[in-house]
């Protein structure tokens, strides 16, 4: 089912999830949907968390900037893509409505954060960056402005955005303003 609710919310977004719907993708009556998610808001909720243990493994370019910029990258092609950016949208407007889509979009992030940190890891392994680099700091720093700009502004990703954000980031990092 949470399968199901991923697929309405990529195809129908937020506003157009409805219990019913999943019930009928999933192939189950909508009183088993109901059953176990009381609200369209906790399923989504159910849905962000399973996808939180996805596999989802951080580049590794040999070298910390390719690697910052291939993570932000990531981020625009998933924005740039109607289909794709569907569900983390949704997500998003769930967030704004229920408490524990909030919680769920808050530990989504904090776990691909925490997986993506690698990056930095070895980058201060290989004497890239300083030693007491915030990792996790840097890698949010590095993606926020691509979200920024699909969130606040409207402005479209690209590659472009994302090698500039992900340089940028770069940049405070390597001067210090990122320690731990």
């Amino acid at each position: 089912m949470l399968g199901a609710a991923c697929a309405e919310l990529a195809e129908k977004g937020y506003p157009g999830l409805s219990v019913e719907n999943v019930a009928e993708r999933a192939g189950v009556h909508k009183t088993t949907v109901y059953r176990r998610w009381a609200t369209v808001d906790a399923l989504v909720a159910d849905a962000l968390d399973s996808s939180r243990d996805t596999e989802w493994s951080a580049p590794d370019t040999g070298s910390v900037e390719g690697d910052l910029i291939a993570v932000a990258d990531e981020v625009a092609t998933t924005f740039a893509d109607p289909v794709r950016r569907a569900v983390p949208e949704a997500v998003v407007a769930a967030a704004l409505h229920s408490d524990r889509a909030r919680q769920a979009k808050r530990d989504f992030y904090a776990a691909r954060h925490a997986q993506a940190a690698v990056v930095v890891t070895r980058a201060v392994q290989r004497g890239e960056l300083p030693a007491d680099t915030d990792a996790v700091e840097l890698v949010r720093l590095a993606c926020a402005p691509l979200y920024y700009r699909v969130f606040i502004t409207g402005e479209p990703v690209d590659r472009a955005a994302a090698e500039r954000s992900a340089r940028a980031a770069l940049a405070a990092a390597r001067a210090g303003l990122l320690r731990a």
